[in-house]
Protein backbone atom coordinates (compact mmCIF):
# COMPACT_ATOMS: atom_id res chain seq x y z
CA UNK A 1 0.00 0.00 0.00
CA UNK A 2 1.21 3.48 -0.84
CA UNK A 3 0.61 6.37 1.51
CA UNK A 4 -0.37 9.10 -0.94
CA UNK A 5 -3.69 10.75 0.01
CA UNK A 6 -5.76 8.80 -2.53
CA UNK A 7 -4.27 5.48 -1.44
CA UNK A 8 -7.09 4.13 0.74
CA UNK A 9 -9.82 4.13 -1.91
CA UNK A 10 -7.50 2.46 -4.38
CA UNK A 11 -6.36 -0.09 -1.78
CA UNK A 12 -9.95 -1.02 -0.95
CA UNK A 13 -10.89 -1.64 -4.54
CA UNK A 14 -7.69 -3.54 -5.25
CA UNK A 15 -8.25 -5.83 -2.26
CA UNK A 16 -11.88 -6.52 -3.17
CA UNK A 17 -11.06 -7.15 -6.83
CA UNK A 18 -8.15 -9.50 -6.15
CA UNK A 19 -9.09 -11.19 -2.86
CA UNK A 20 -12.80 -10.61 -2.28
CA UNK A 21 -14.83 -8.69 0.28
CA UNK A 22 -14.45 -10.93 3.32
CA UNK A 23 -12.88 -9.64 6.53
CA UNK A 24 -11.75 -12.22 9.09
CA UNK A 25 -11.35 -11.21 12.71
CA UNK A 26 -8.34 -12.19 14.79
CA UNK A 27 -9.86 -12.60 18.27
CA UNK A 28 -7.66 -14.52 20.73
CA UNK A 29 -10.15 -14.56 23.56
CA UNK A 30 -9.50 -17.04 26.39
CA UNK A 31 -11.99 -19.79 25.35
CA UNK A 32 -10.50 -19.90 21.84
CA UNK A 33 -6.96 -19.95 23.22
CA UNK A 34 -7.93 -22.92 25.35
CA UNK A 35 -9.59 -24.68 22.40
CA UNK A 36 -6.40 -24.22 20.40
CA UNK A 37 -4.24 -25.56 23.24
CA UNK A 38 -2.62 -22.17 23.82
CA UNK A 39 -1.85 -20.36 27.05
CA UNK A 40 -4.05 -17.54 28.31
CA UNK A 41 -1.34 -14.90 28.08
CA UNK A 42 0.54 -12.73 25.63
CA UNK A 43 2.53 -15.68 24.31
CA UNK A 44 -0.67 -17.53 23.47
CA UNK A 45 -2.19 -14.44 21.85
CA UNK A 46 0.90 -13.91 19.73
CA UNK A 47 0.91 -17.52 18.58
CA UNK A 48 -2.80 -17.37 17.82
CA UNK A 49 -2.46 -14.20 15.76
CA UNK A 50 0.56 -15.38 13.81
CA UNK A 51 -1.16 -18.66 12.90
CA UNK A 52 -4.10 -16.60 11.63
CA UNK A 53 -1.77 -14.40 9.60
CA UNK A 54 -0.12 -17.45 8.06
CA UNK A 55 -3.47 -19.07 7.31
CA UNK A 56 -5.49 -16.33 5.67
CA UNK A 57 -3.82 -12.90 5.60
CA UNK A 58 -2.47 -13.68 2.14
CA UNK A 59 -5.85 -15.00 0.95
CA UNK A 60 -8.61 -12.63 2.10
CA UNK A 61 -8.83 -8.91 1.47
CA UNK A 62 -9.23 -7.77 5.05
CA UNK A 63 -8.27 -8.86 8.56
CA UNK A 64 -9.47 -7.28 11.81
CA UNK A 65 -7.42 -7.85 14.96
CA UNK A 66 -9.54 -7.17 18.05
CA UNK A 67 -7.34 -4.90 20.13
CA UNK A 68 -8.98 -5.73 23.48
CA UNK A 69 -7.92 -9.37 23.33
CA UNK A 70 -4.29 -8.31 23.11
CA UNK A 71 -4.53 -5.29 25.42
CA UNK A 72 -5.79 -7.50 28.27
CA UNK A 73 -2.25 -8.92 28.59
CA UNK A 74 -0.61 -5.54 29.14
CA UNK A 75 2.57 -4.39 27.44
CA UNK A 76 3.47 -7.90 26.28
CA UNK A 77 0.05 -8.28 24.71
CA UNK A 78 0.45 -5.04 22.80
CA UNK A 79 3.85 -6.20 21.58
CA UNK A 80 2.11 -9.33 20.32
CA UNK A 81 -0.46 -7.17 18.52
CA UNK A 82 2.32 -5.16 16.90
CA UNK A 83 3.84 -8.39 15.57
CA UNK A 84 0.50 -9.68 14.29
CA UNK A 85 -0.35 -6.42 12.50
CA UNK A 86 3.06 -6.39 10.83
CA UNK A 87 2.66 -10.01 9.68
CA UNK A 88 -0.79 -9.35 8.22
CA UNK A 89 0.34 -6.23 6.39
CA UNK A 90 3.34 -8.09 5.01
CA UNK A 91 0.98 -10.74 3.68
CA UNK A 92 -0.92 -8.07 1.77
CA UNK A 93 -4.17 -7.88 3.74
CA UNK A 94 -5.83 -4.59 4.58
CA UNK A 95 -5.56 -4.43 8.39
CA UNK A 96 -8.44 -2.90 10.34
CA UNK A 97 -7.50 -2.38 13.98
CA UNK A 98 -10.72 -2.96 15.91
CA UNK A 99 -10.02 -0.49 18.72
CA UNK A 100 -13.31 1.52 18.80
CA UNK A 101 -11.53 4.63 19.99
CA UNK A 102 -13.44 7.85 20.62
CA UNK A 103 -12.51 10.98 22.54
CA UNK A 104 -12.01 14.71 22.09
CA UNK A 105 -9.24 17.08 21.14
CA UNK A 106 -5.65 16.13 21.82
CA UNK A 107 -6.72 12.73 23.20
CA UNK A 108 -8.36 11.82 19.90
CA UNK A 109 -5.26 13.08 18.11
CA UNK A 110 -3.18 10.74 20.27
CA UNK A 111 -5.32 7.76 19.31
CA UNK A 112 -5.04 8.79 15.66
CA UNK A 113 -1.26 8.95 15.92
CA UNK A 114 -1.15 5.51 17.56
CA UNK A 115 -3.25 3.67 14.96
CA UNK A 116 -2.89 5.75 11.80
CA UNK A 117 0.64 7.09 12.16
CA UNK A 118 3.87 5.31 11.36
CA UNK A 119 4.37 3.84 14.84
CA UNK A 120 4.37 0.21 15.97
CA UNK A 121 0.57 -0.27 15.70
CA UNK A 122 0.32 1.15 12.20
CA UNK A 123 -2.86 -0.18 10.60
CA UNK A 124 -4.60 0.56 7.33
CA UNK A 125 -7.71 1.62 9.23
CA UNK A 126 -9.12 1.81 12.76
CA UNK A 127 -12.65 1.57 14.15
CA UNK A 128 -13.97 4.66 15.95
CA UNK A 129 -16.92 5.48 18.18
CA UNK A 130 -18.69 8.78 17.34
CA UNK A 131 -20.83 8.98 20.45
CA UNK A 132 -19.02 11.98 21.92
CA UNK A 133 -20.22 13.71 18.77
CA UNK A 134 -19.13 12.99 15.21
CA UNK A 135 -17.07 16.18 15.17
CA UNK A 136 -14.85 14.80 17.94
CA UNK A 137 -13.42 12.34 15.38
CA UNK A 138 -11.96 15.11 13.21
CA UNK A 139 -8.31 14.56 14.28
CA UNK A 140 -8.51 10.90 13.26
CA UNK A 141 -10.34 11.62 10.00
CA UNK A 142 -7.73 14.23 9.10
CA UNK A 143 -4.85 11.93 10.03
CA UNK A 144 -6.31 9.10 7.96
CA UNK A 145 -6.89 11.34 4.96
CA UNK A 146 -3.35 12.73 5.06
CA UNK A 147 -1.81 9.26 5.38
CA UNK A 148 -3.95 7.56 2.74
CA UNK A 149 -5.60 5.35 5.38
CA UNK A 150 -9.14 5.02 6.68
CA UNK A 151 -11.49 4.95 9.66
CA UNK A 152 -14.62 2.89 10.26
CA UNK A 153 -17.16 4.76 12.37
CA UNK A 154 -19.83 2.93 14.37
CA UNK A 155 -23.24 3.78 12.91
CA UNK A 156 -25.76 1.00 13.56
CA UNK A 157 -24.37 -1.94 15.48
CA UNK A 158 -26.10 -5.28 15.90
CA UNK A 159 -26.01 -5.47 19.70
CA UNK A 160 -29.50 -4.87 21.19
CA UNK A 161 -28.26 -2.18 23.57
CA UNK A 162 -27.00 -0.06 20.70
CA UNK A 163 -30.47 0.74 19.43
CA UNK A 164 -31.25 2.91 22.47
CA UNK A 165 -28.69 5.48 21.36
CA UNK A 166 -28.34 4.81 17.66
CA UNK A 167 -32.05 4.86 16.81
CA UNK A 168 -32.87 7.87 18.98
CA UNK A 169 -34.47 10.68 16.98
CA UNK A 170 -32.54 13.89 16.59
CA UNK A 171 -33.13 16.99 14.52
CA UNK A 172 -35.75 16.80 11.75
CA UNK A 173 -36.67 13.31 12.92
CA UNK A 174 -33.37 11.88 11.73
CA UNK A 175 -31.91 9.03 13.81
CA UNK A 176 -28.56 9.45 15.50
CA UNK A 177 -27.19 6.66 13.28
CA UNK A 178 -28.41 8.41 10.13
CA UNK A 179 -26.67 11.56 11.34
CA UNK A 180 -23.43 9.60 11.50
CA UNK A 181 -24.01 8.32 7.95
CA UNK A 182 -24.70 11.81 6.64
CA UNK A 183 -21.56 13.20 8.29
CA UNK A 184 -19.46 10.39 6.82
CA UNK A 185 -20.95 11.08 3.39
CA UNK A 186 -19.87 14.70 3.66
CA UNK A 187 -16.35 13.69 4.69
CA UNK A 188 -16.10 11.42 1.64
CA UNK A 189 -17.11 14.09 -0.86
CA UNK A 190 -13.48 14.28 -2.03
CA UNK A 191 -13.71 10.71 -3.33
CA UNK A 192 -10.96 9.31 -1.09
CA UNK A 193 -13.27 6.89 0.82
CA UNK A 194 -11.54 7.87 4.06
CA UNK A 195 -14.59 7.31 6.27
CA UNK A 196 -16.24 3.91 6.34
CA UNK A 197 -19.10 2.87 8.56
CA UNK A 198 -19.78 -0.09 10.83
CA UNK A 199 -23.29 -1.44 10.23
CA UNK A 200 -24.09 -4.83 11.73
CA UNK A 201 -25.02 -7.57 9.30
CA UNK A 202 -27.68 -8.76 11.75
CA UNK A 203 -29.31 -5.31 12.05
CA UNK A 204 -32.24 -4.24 9.89
CA UNK A 205 -30.78 -0.78 9.95
CA UNK A 206 -33.10 1.29 7.75
CA UNK A 207 -30.28 3.68 6.93
CA UNK A 208 -29.91 5.65 3.72
CA UNK A 209 -26.38 4.72 2.66
CA UNK A 210 -26.66 6.13 -0.84
CA UNK A 211 -23.77 8.26 -2.00
CA UNK A 212 -21.56 7.25 0.91
CA UNK A 213 -18.49 6.70 -1.32
CA UNK A 214 -16.87 4.76 1.49
CA UNK A 215 -16.82 1.16 2.70
CA UNK A 216 -19.28 -0.48 5.09
CA UNK A 217 -17.83 -2.97 7.56
CA UNK A 218 -20.60 -5.46 8.36
CA UNK A 219 -19.79 -7.67 11.37
CA UNK A 220 -22.03 -10.55 12.37
CA UNK A 221 -21.53 -13.09 9.61
CA UNK A 222 -21.58 -16.66 10.86
CA UNK A 223 -21.73 -17.26 14.61
CA UNK A 224 -23.78 -14.11 15.24
CA UNK A 225 -26.44 -15.32 12.85
CA UNK A 226 -26.05 -13.44 9.57
CA UNK A 227 -25.74 -15.44 6.35
CA UNK A 228 -24.31 -14.42 2.97
CA UNK A 229 -27.89 -14.25 1.64
CA UNK A 230 -28.76 -11.79 4.42
CA UNK A 231 -26.00 -9.48 3.23
CA UNK A 232 -27.60 -9.12 -0.19
CA UNK A 233 -30.92 -8.16 1.42
CA UNK A 234 -29.52 -5.72 3.98
CA UNK A 235 -27.03 -4.04 1.63
CA UNK A 236 -28.56 -3.66 -1.84
CA UNK A 237 -25.38 -1.95 -3.11
CA UNK A 238 -22.61 -4.39 -2.13
CA UNK A 239 -19.73 -2.76 -4.03
CA UNK A 240 -17.89 -1.63 -0.90
CA UNK A 241 -19.54 -3.86 1.72
CA UNK A 242 -16.96 -5.76 3.79
CA UNK A 243 -18.67 -8.60 5.70
CA UNK A 244 -16.78 -9.65 8.81
CA UNK A 245 -16.65 -13.02 10.50
CA UNK A 246 -14.59 -14.32 13.39
CA UNK A 247 -15.75 -17.42 15.24
CA UNK A 248 -17.08 -19.17 12.13
CA UNK A 249 -13.51 -19.38 10.84
CA UNK A 250 -11.49 -19.34 14.07
CA UNK A 251 -13.30 -22.24 15.72
CA UNK A 252 -11.83 -24.69 13.18
CA UNK A 253 -8.25 -23.90 14.27
CA UNK A 254 -5.51 -24.31 15.24
CA UNK A 255 -3.97 -25.62 12.02
CA UNK A 256 -3.09 -23.27 9.20
CA UNK A 257 -4.71 -25.56 6.63
CA UNK A 258 -8.11 -25.83 8.32
CA UNK A 259 -8.22 -22.09 9.00
CA UNK A 260 -7.30 -21.27 5.42
CA UNK A 261 -9.91 -23.67 4.05
CA UNK A 262 -12.63 -22.17 6.28
CA UNK A 263 -11.70 -18.62 5.31
CA UNK A 264 -11.67 -19.42 1.59
CA UNK A 265 -14.97 -21.29 1.81
CA UNK A 266 -16.63 -18.34 3.57
CA UNK A 267 -15.10 -15.86 1.15
CA UNK A 268 -16.44 -17.78 -1.84
CA UNK A 269 -19.92 -18.00 -0.29
CA UNK A 270 -19.93 -14.24 0.27
CA UNK A 271 -18.80 -13.50 -3.28
CA UNK A 272 -21.45 -15.81 -4.74
CA UNK A 273 -24.16 -14.07 -2.72
CA UNK A 274 -23.09 -10.50 -3.48
CA UNK A 275 -21.98 -10.72 -7.11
Amino acid sequence: MTDEPAGFAARLREAIASRGRLCVGIDPHPPLLAAWGLTDDAVGAARFGLVCAAAFASEVGFVKPQVAFFEQYGAAGMEALEEVIAACRSAGAVVIADAKRGDIGSTMAGYARAWLGDGPFRADAVTLSPYLGYGSLEPAVTAAREAGRGVFVLARTSNPEGATVQEAQGERGRSVAQGVVDAARADNADGRATVGLVVGATARHGLDLSGLRGPVLAPGLGAQGATPADLARIFPDPALVIPSTSRQVLRVGPTVRTLRDAALRTRDEVEAALD
